[in-house]
């Protein structure tokens, strides 16, 4: 599905968005992980993108899920 590269970088980038957020709180992070892969799939795989994306997703993220 995606080459080496673009897989940690995705990582790396849900890492970076995600640190504030609790490990209990998988949904929010699954949600954001989701939102990231989607988007590199549709080719938005430039570091600021992913960013922006996973960012905006976080703070749309239901509060009952953080």
């Amino acid at each position: 599905m995606f080459d080496t590269a673009t897989a940690a970088l995705s990582r790396a980038i849900l890492d970076e968005i995600c640190e504030s957020v609790s490990g209990h709180e998988t949904g929010a992070k699954a949600h954001v992980a989701s939102a990231i892969l989607e988007a590199a799939a549709k080719g938005a795989t430039s570091p600021d993108s992913l960013k922006s994306i996973g960012r905006r997703v976080l703070s749309e993220t239901p509060s009952m899920w953080r």
